[in-house]
């Protein structure tokens, strides 16, 4: 062989050694990457991708340490003073402002509370569930004006369809109480736990009376919600904790939430009774989800609002249906929308939110449109004042009935607060 082709073929040789390194390489990175998307056949949110939702300007904070200071002070006031326990989580777009843990999840002081202890968050579960519906909506696999006869043969509601079911409009009655009026007492209401099936045989098999007549007006009801929880196992043909891990928490990096099931009682964050640290014990309703039952962090359900603030997550038309207010027969600020409790102000501000309440259980989940901020409060020992962490969202937009409570709440603090268009750079 002559000397020169040996000398030409050497760089040659080398990049083909290259090229085929370089490229096994980014198949390696491409393996990986689809390696981390959800492998499910079921409509999802794994086209939401997390670290692109937010702009600079949506992350945006001006006089940020003034803030941060002000939380700080409402935590110590509120939570650190009022002996609460659980978590508290406050971000403006995906940057966290604060966060701060405190308590314990199981009595005898055990299982200290940090950002990754899954607490019950009650009926904040409802937006999750609501959500997935929605998902199975866009994809066609139900519709809103489905009635609920076409799902459960015998349903003795005729008038009753998805979309009452998400808006609180169904005028169902409530399964807490409707179980303990029927006479004598069902063989269902002698086991240690009922299921969404119990509730829905029960209501089949004994046709207790509306409260209301349906779409006549709004009235808070687990039932809807539960119903929804087996619709979902109805279409998904799968258990609703397995449809909603798929669905909503793998695809949404939510590695620390759960739907509460029998055999999670001997690990799972508990409840206890103000004042103290008396066990909250649990009792035959505890098994009925998609009312309540997701077992989550706020770090976990901010995964949930950031993904809820992405174009992707759902199409515009569904997402705008949302955060509409449906029940108007009443003049007044409070409304729901779906799966969405809402306060729409006179100067037009729309404070869209949820809130939980479960045993020992308190918890927020705000959901701010404008400002893109996240707030969210879990307590496990039963406490109202939980519930004023909502009123921080007056430090971010004009919501005239949030700052009051903050004012009220942090009165005898030197430094009182500052208007959203004061501190926010939007």
């Amino acid at each position: 062989m002559p000397a020169i082709f040996k000398i030409m073929i050497k760089p040659t040789f080398v990049f083909a050694v290259l090229l085929l390194f370089f490229s096994s390489c980014k198949n390696k990175n491409n393996k990986a990457e689809t390696d981390e998307q959800p492998t499910t056949h079921l409509p999802n949110f794994g086209n939401v991708k997390l670290n692109h939702v937010f702009s600079a300007a949506d992350r945006g904070v001006i006089n940020k340490n003034y803030l941060v200071q002000y939380i700080a002070r409402y935590y110590d006031k509120v939570w650190e003073k009022g002996d609460l326990s659980g978590g508290i989580l406050v971000a403006k777009g995906d940057q966290i402002l604060f966060e701060k843990y405190r308590g314990f999840a199981r009595e005898g002081d055990q299982m200290p509370i940090n950002q990754n202890t899954p607490l019950h968050v009650a009926s904040v579960s409802k937006t999750l569930t609501a959500m997935a519906t929605m998902k199975l909506i866009e994809a066609g696999k139900i519709k809103l004006d489905d009635r609920l006869t076409q799902f459960f043969p015998g349903f003795p509601y005729p008038e009753v369809t998805v979309r009452s079911l998400l808006s609180q409009r169904s005028g169902l009655p409530k399964y807490e109480y409707f179980i303990d009026k029927i006479k004598p007492q069902p063989e269902e209401l002698k086991k240690n736990f009922l299921t969404n099936t119990d509730v829905l045989n029960l209501l089949i098999k004994y046709k207790p009376e509306l409260a209301r007549d349906t779409e006549t007006g709004f009235m808070y009801c687990n039932t809807n919600f539960a119903l929804l929880a087996l619709i979902i196992e109805k279409i998904t043909k799968m258990p609703f904790p397995q449809a909603m891990n798929e669905m909503v928490f793998k695809p949404l990096k939510m590695k620390n939430t759960y739907i509460f099931q029998e055999k999670d009682i001997p690990t799972a964050a508990q409840s206890f009774y103000f004042g103290g640290n008396k066990l909250y014990p649990l009792d035959r309703l505890d098994l009925i989800y998609g009312d309540k039952n997701v077992y989550t962090t706020p770090r976990d359900l901010l995964n949930f609002s950031e993904a809820m603030f992405s174009k992707d997550f759902l199409k515009p038309d569904l997402m705008k249906m949302v955060f509409e207010p449906y029940s108007n027969e009443k003049a007044g600020m409070n409304n729901y929308g779906f799966g969405f409790r809402m306060k729409i102000y006179d100067n037009g501000e729309k404070l869209t939110y949820h809130n939980g309440w479960w045993h020992g259980t308190n918890s927020v989940f705000a959901h701010l449109l404008k400002s893109k901020v996240t707030i969210i409060a879990i307590g496990n020992k039963y406490s109202g004042r939980v519930y004023s962490a909502l009123a921080l969202a007056g430090l971010f937009e004009d919501f005239p009935q949030q700052k009051e409570k903050l004012h009220s709440i942090m009165k005898d603090d030197e430094n009182q607060p500052q208007t959203a268009v004061e501190s926010i750079g939007e």
